[in-house]
């Protein structure tokens, strides 16, 4: 059998859980199958994937329209291939059209939604709506749908009401705990100017609204002073959420010492170091279909203190791995909090709780890191995968 997987991401252009998830499918796809990657960007040297870039007449058009373009090119490039897999809407259209033009199914995974994330329209304008109607299109006729926890199945089927819910199957984002594990790097922690002896709390992933980092910004400004705050975000998806997390940690840093952020990329081991070295790890996402990052932090022996939305509470087990910090939510698809100050209130309580009891969140990161291992391998979630195909295919 050969799978054609169509991808935003791919290494060593990453920015994102879905790439982080697409790099290890194909890897542990790959020992049973035939997996052809067909990427955005940059040319590949590496076997089996191909690289595509933006048509040059569309250089300066909507980014969206750029999409297009791209998922246009590929297109044709998909013939022969017994099935096609998608990932987020950037790759939902050449998904779709290859399953019309070459006659095979369509499966997509959904690793977030366009309804549910309407801050994008600041950073798309007008190309959200064809990204949101491109979405649609592809959703309504996949052969398949991969929702990557049962929170997210729940959104998918209540934002497309049109879709059979027999075509969305759970499968959960997975992680590697042979390469995710805990790393001990002092002198890496000292250049940064962490201090593992004191507690910290650790937040990792893009500067975007469905984050919730101004909300831990926020929080943090209420917990003990000796507490670090160790910030690993950057990819602003606007100027104007970056402007507003840097007015926020200039804010945090006025009235406390220990606030490190730190906007590059960090290859894995020393993200690792950070992970293994923090009291906790904080997801305060107000909109997360599952979190690999909650994954990453727990595979490092990390306490997790997570949003209770989503896929989070799939992952994160509640005064087991980690906390769980309420929340309720403005129904309008944005995720804001209804009472944004109570919410950071419980945030901040929360953090408080888990950073004042050094041994109980030791406790929670070696159940995190179990839970880890044996509940969401990339070697399970492969074999249901190729499952799924070989139902469609026959």
């Amino acid at each position: 059998m050969r799978v054609d997987m169509i991808t935003k991401e791919y290494p060593p252009e990453i920015y994102g859980g879905a790439g982080v998830h697409v790099t290890e499918l194909v890897s542990a796809l790959r020992q049973g199958i035939d997996v052809r990657v067909r990427a955005f960007g940059a040319e590949r040297s590496a076997p089996g994937v191909s690289s595509y870039r933006t048509p040059a007449e569309l250089a300066s058009a909507n980014p969206a329209l750029q999409t297009l373009g791209t998922d246009l090119v590929m297109v044709g490039d998909i013939a022969g291939a017994d099935l096609v897999h998608s990932h987020t809407w950037y790759a939902n259209f050449a998904g779709h059209l290859a399953a019309q033009l070459h006659g095979i199914p369509h499966v997509l995974t959904a690793h977030s939604l366009e309804p549910l994330r309407p801050w994008k329209a600041e950073q798309l304008g007008g190309g959200y709506a064809v990204s949101s109607g491109i979405e649609r299109l592809a959703y309504e006729n996949a052969a398949a749908i991969i929702a990557v926890s049962a929170g997210m199945r729940e959104d998918i089927l209540r934002s497309y009401p049109q879709v059979d819910p027999a075509r969305v199957r759970v499968i959960h984002n997975g992680i590697d705990v042979a390469q995710w594990h805990p790393v001990d790097d002092a002198a890496f922690l000292a250049d940064i100017g962490l201090d593992p002896a004191q507690p910290s709390i650790v937040f990792v992933g893009r500067i975007t609204r469905q984050k919730g980092l101004p909300y831990l910004l926020r929080a943090a400004a209420e917990l003990p002073p000796e507490v670090q705050i160790v910030l690993c975000a950057g990819a602003p998806d606007t100027p104007e959420i970056m402007t507003e997390v840097q007015e926020g940690v200039r804010r945090l840093q006025r009235t406390r010492e220990g606030v490190i952020w730190i906007e590059r990329m960090l290859p894995r081991p020393e993200l690792s170091a950070i992970l293994t070295a923090a009291t906790a790890f904080v997801c305060p996402s107000v909109y997360e279909p599952l979190g690999i990052v909650n994954l990453e932090a727990m595979a490092c022996g990390a306490a997790v203190v997570g949003t209770a939305t989503g896929g989070i509470p799939e992952v994160v087990e509640d005064g087991v791995t980690g906390r769980l910090v309420p929340i309720e939510q403005v129904q309008d698809g944005t995720g804001t909090p209804v009472d944004p100050d109570r919410y950071v209130a419980d945030l901040a309580a929360v953090l408080a709780e888990v950073v004042a009891d050094p041994e109980r969140a030791r406790a929670f990161g070696a159940a995190g890191r179990e839970r880890a291992a044996t509940r969401f391998s990339w070697t399970s979630i492969a074999d249901t995968t190729r499952a799924l195909y070989r139902e469609l295919v026959g």
